[in-house]
């Protein structure tokens, strides 16, 4: 019994040891971090302090304030009843979009560079006219008071735009939504017993764009789909042809039915043949949710962090960015997304617009709905897709978040907050380095540091990452990422040769994605040439022995003339150097440049005899080059989505007039992109690695040297000096330990969000 007390005792001290061990180590963890220095929000110090450039407000977007003021302006013209609720019918008059008209490039240039007048602020208003069946743009300014407005429908696209060109509306969705919910009803027993769809009070659907196979139609195949997460690629063999032409709801029409592969010119024959057994049935079978992006494992860690011991080296006013020797404006167009406006490097202007213009797919499939889709996301709006960002997995969670409003279908200005992040960080790759112990010991290297843009769209079922960034090498590169889900389609008999089965009764459909970015370089001016470089091999005799010779690469040299010569197709061979130079030579004599390099994996474009080819023509080119001018703003329009074949804009008739490009201000579109052939492992989310492409704009012979090696984060040492932190910042980082501070995690983007009206 002693020895059992003692043992006893014995473990109760062991257990009180611990414990004091426990709290005593707590508290010294406690007591260390109150005295670990908190890291400072902003840069001590900076090596050079950040000048911000308050004319770049000529590129801001709009505020709130200015679109309320457009919109007061435009309800009191004349003899003009428009409408701004959303949801309104569609016989009546529309303010569909207000957006930032941006100045003509010289009045922007001559007041930033030779301190002309401020250019006059004004908006585009787009108005849906449905009492005159059509769609006019109008000019809207002086903001912020306006007190003019004109038409400049025609000026900009030398043509009328018909009413059946428009997006469709929110106003018109929830009409379709209603319309189905009451074709629908007659064969609900068949939608429940085929495809467990009990509910058709708010039946989910896909719709195909464009709206028909020639101008005037508006004609929708629409797939309906499981009220599931991820009903993207939850498709069930059910899909309805509606005509919504007229803007009389009461004359909207159904034309076809599908029926797992079966076709019926009508509700009421699928509900007849079903009923009497003579239709090849679909039985539901009910399942787990594949598509569902919750963990299947618990998280149970974070991974790497990264944030800033001396502070954020970047610099945010307003729309405008100071980041080391960079300096550029900012903004989100509505329509084509993410932009920025003069880059410039040290001082001097390298880029007056870089931006997205377009994102297109075209698709293949044995059902109606894909089988006719191409998408065009700028008639959607990519900018108006850009919701909120999760700290911490769409961006660093230290990153700089910004706020954007837009006015698209909308009513009034809608916030979409941290819808852009800014941020610098370390790619985990050197930019360069080199060690050395032949006769010389040394190590010089240097982190690759650099500033991203982000922003991420959801466009429907895919959301792209989209990013420019700014290196200290001088080079700029704009990116995007694809991820989300496939758009799929219900596994008919002949569906193989369109795509693999991914899941029970669905394929994951073969589809194109082309991206289009519009790079106006101005290097040295806006006196500009495109050249272009590439390799031969030559057989050239040895000097010191004429009669033996060596096969040798050299470079083959051209300077391009006109716009057609500097079209550069997709299907035809591309030099792999493009230039756009100036005439201005560096210290070596060679003219001073920046090089295109595209990277893309495309699919093939849509043949040129296709008619509603013509409305998505960019894509043809891996990069075209032509003059600016103010009135080619875009690769596409808002309506090219619904009338592919009399598009408003055809990019291809940019380059048919031909013009020189010699010594003129010159603009590049960039094509870019993947082929997307769906595997399983796009179940349920397709991975962003392997999905994208871009194009990276680089200084050949622009310097005289490489300006990384001013850089402030050169590392340079040799043997015995390895610990010294002259030339070695990185051998006393562990003096310079601080605590991150770091923002509360929050999310606003599932608040709910709809109209007054």
């Amino acid at each position: 019994m002693v020895s059992k007390g003692i043992c006893i005792v014995l473990k109760c001290l062991l257990v009180l040891t611990v414990v004091a061990s426990l709290i005593g180590n707590c508290v010294l963890i406690w007591l260390n971090t109150q005295r670990t220095p908190k890291c400072p929000a902003q840069q001590v110090n900076p090596v050079q302090p950040a000048v911000h450039n308050d004319r770049s407000d000529v590129f801001a977007d709009l505020s709130v304030e200015e679109y309320l003021q457009v919109c007061d302006y435009m309800s009191k013209i004349p003899g003009m009843n428009i409408s701004f609720n959303p949801i309104v019918p569609p016989f009546l008059d529309y303010l569909y979009l207000i957006d930032l008209s941006l100045p003509k490039k010289q009045i922007v240039l001559h007041h930033l560079d030779n301190n002309g007048p401020k250019p006059a602020r004004e908006a585009t208003a787009v108005v849906f006219h449905a009492t005159t069946n059509n769609i006019k743009e109008y000019v809207v300014g002086p903001l912020p008071n306006p007190t003019y407005h004109r038409d400049v429908t025609f000026e900009r696209y030398k043509m009328e735009i018909p009413l059946t060109a428009r997006p469709m509306y929110l106003g018109e969705l929830i009409l379709v939504t209603g319309f189905l919910r009451e074709v629908l009803t007659p064969v609900s027993a068949l939608l429940k017993e085929s495809f467990g769809i009990d509910d058709l009070a708010n039946p989910v659907y896909y719709d195909s764009m464009p709206r028909g196979v020639k101008s005037g139609d508006r004609q929708s195949w629409i797939f309906l789909c499981r009220n599931e997460e991820g009903f993207y690629i939850h498709p069930v063999g059910f899909e309805i042809l509606i005509n919504h032409r007229s803007i009389n709801v009461f004359s909207w029409r159904v034309i076809k039915v599908l029926y797992n592969g079966q076709y019926f010119d009508s509700i009421k024959e699928l509900k007849e043949k079903y009923e009497a057994g003579i239709v090849r049935k679909v039985i539901y079978k009910p399942g787990p949710n594949y598509a569902s992006l919750k963990p299947k494992q618990k998280p149970t860690g974070i991974g790497p962090q990264q944030f800033y011991v001396q502070g954020k080296r970047f610099s945010v006013r307003n729309n405008h960015v100071v980041y080391l020797d960079w300096s550029f404006s900012f903004g989100l167009s509505v329509l084509t997304g993410m932009r920025a406006f003069d880059i410039r490097f040290k001082g001097e202007r390298i880029i007056y617009e870089l931006s997205v213009q377009e994102a297109m797919s075209v698709y293949g499939s044995a059902t109606p709905n894909l089988m006719l889709t191409k998408f065009l996301d700028g008639s959607v709006g990519i900018g108006r897709c850009a919701y909120e960002l999760v700290r911490g997995v769409d961006c660093p969670y230290s990153a700089t978040y910004i706020d954007t409003f837009h006015f698209m279908d909308t009513g009034a200005p809608r916030q979409l907050k941290n819808s852009i992040c800014i941020f610098e960080h370390d790619t985990g790759r050197p930019l360069r380095r080199h060690f050395s112990e032949a006769v010389y010991n040394s190590y010089g290297g240097l982190v690759n540091s650099a500033l991203v843009v982000r922003t991420i769209t959801a466009i429907g079922n895919y959301d792209y990452v989209w990013d420019f960034i700014f290196y200290q090498s001088g080079s700029v590169e704009a990116k995007v990422h694809a991820t989300g889900y496939i758009a799929s389609s219900f596994m008919l008999k002949g569906s193989f040769p369109y795509g693999h089965q991914v899941a029970e009764n669905v394929t994951g459909n073969i589809h194109t994605h082309f991206i289009n970015f519009k790079v106006d370089v101005d290097v040295l001016g806006v006196k500009n040439v495109f050249q272009t470089k590439d390799m031969e091999f030559v057989n050239v005799s040895l000097p010191w022995k004429p009669e033996r010779y060596a096969m040798i690469p050299r470079i083959v040299e051209k300077q391009l003339q006109t716009e057609q010569e500097a079209a550069l197709r997709y299907s035809a061979k591309t030099p792999r150097y493009l230039h756009i130079a100036s005439n201005q030579t560096n210290r070596w004599g060679n003219q001073r440049s920046y090089k295109l390099q595209v990277y893309s994996f495309t699919g093939d474009h849509l043949p040129e005899s296709q008619a509603e080819e013509r409305a998505m023509s960019w894509a043809r080119y891996k990069v075209a080059i032509t003059k600016q001018k103010d009135l080619e703003r875009s690769c596409g329009s808002l309506y090219n989505q619904n009338d592919m074949w009399t598009p408003a804009v055809d990019f291809s008739k940019y380059i048919e007039d031909n013009e020189s490009i010699e010594n003129e201000d010159l603009v590049a579109w960039v094509t870019t992109g993947f082929l997307h052939i769906p595997h399983a492992e796009d179940i349920p989310n397709t991975v962003t690695v392997g999905n994208g492409g871009g194009v990276l704009l680089r200084p050949h012979n622009y310097f005289d040297e490489d300006p990384s090696i001013h850089s402030p984060d050169g590392v340079y040492f040799g043997a015995g000096s390895e610990e010294s932190c002259d030339n070695n910042r990185m051998a006393c980082l562990a003096q310079e330990t601080c605590s991150p501070v770091l923002e509360p995690f929050t999310y606003n983007g599932f608040q709910q969000w709809w109209p007054e009206g």
